[in-house]
């Protein structure tokens, strides 16, 4: 019986643990053959010495259970580094299908505490290291296009997150970043369509080394597949790389504990427009204080009111390109 992704390639950023780890495993059970990419540095916050033993554990892993892998150590917010990831997989496997942006590190911090390395280093592992592989990615899929005279096949899937969407009082570079990835999203779902390329991003909630302080209170369950494993987010990486979604392109999911969200783009909630040639100070707050009355001092919006967050809030979910 074939699988959705036999004969398909796939690069996995920081799959040496967490998510990029069973989602590496998840490409590779459906066929793929995969390059697992991780830097190997042991702090979540990206310190520490490099290391090649995660993206090789991980490479292991696939290849003792039947599948195709190569370990890849570079550091992705690094062009250079991307440019040679990409490269690997095309030299090694005669091209590239799949490419599944998920690197990242944490460095908390009150906005008026950051300090500008903090800022910097979230924005370029995150942001930066989505665009450096998708960069070389795209002109890959162009020129293949070109050669071919049509659409070929190629997948991306970006990383983003409930920060960007509900926002993170201690997360300003992270929320920052991952509001940046759905941009690039976006854009490159635009520029890659005519090639036969979708670009999608999802927002998985899950228990990892990155979101340790996050689920602290929440224990594991008794019996059972814990609601926030990352396994969960899985499948819909594999689907996403699949020819079956080939419908789906330039969407953000959220995804988490057997659910999946599927995200509209904002809609507009109200339109004042002016009686007069253009607005005064006297007329802005005359329609728009008022219409923000009531609400809680410093509130923006409520995450509630973005997404349905709850399991089964979602009734009906979207398809194509928006």
């Amino acid at each position: 019986m074939s699988q959705p992704l036999e004969g398909r390639s796939a690069i996995v950023t920081g799959a040496g643990r967490g998510l990029g780890r069973v989602e590496a495993l998840e490409l590779a059970r459906l066929g793929a053959a995969v390059v697992v990419n991780d830097h190997g540095r042991p702090g979540r916050d990206g310190s520490g010495e490099a290391s090649a033993a995660p993206a090789e554990e991980v490479a292991r892993e696939i290849r003792t259970a039947g599948g195709t892998a190569l370990a890849h150590t570079g550091d992705v917010s690094d062009f250079a580094a991307a440019r040679d990831l990409v490269e690997l997989a095309v030299t090694e496997f005669g091209t590239l299908d799949i490419l599944v942006n998920n690197a990242g590190i944490l460095r908390d911090r009150m906005v008026f505490s950051m300090t500008e390395e903090e800022w910097d280093s979230v924005i370029r592992v995150h942001l930066k290291g989505h665009f450096n592989t998708t960069r070389f990615a795209a002109a890959h899929w162009r020129e293949r296009s070109k050669a071919a005279g049509g659409p070929v096949y190629g997948r991306i899937v970006n990383t983003s997150s409930e920060a960007f969407l509900a926002g993170s009082a201690g997360q300003p570079n992270y929320a920052a970043a991952k509001g940046g990835v759905v941009g690039l999203t976006t854009s490159t779902a635009l520029a890659l369509a005519k090639y036969g390329v979708t670009a999608n991003v999802i927002c998985p909630r899950a228990r990892t080394r990155m979101t340790e302080d996050v689920f602290a209170g929440l224990g594991l369950p008794d019996e059972g597949l814990d609601p926030l494993a990352p396994e969960h987010v899985a499948p819909l990486v594999g689907y996403l790389a699949s020819p079956a979604a080939a419908r789906i392109n330039g969407q953000l999911l959220v995804v988490h504990g057997g659910m999946v969200a599927v995200v509209e783009r904002p809609r507009v909630r109200a339109v004042f427009e002016s009686k007069l040639e253009t607005f005064s100070h006297e007329e802005l707050d005359a329609v728009l204080t008022p219409h923000y009355a009531g609400r809680p001092e410093g509130e923006t919006f409520a995450a509630a009111e973005v997404l349905g967050l709850r399991r089964g809030a979602v009734t009906e979910a979207g398809d194509g390109n928006r």
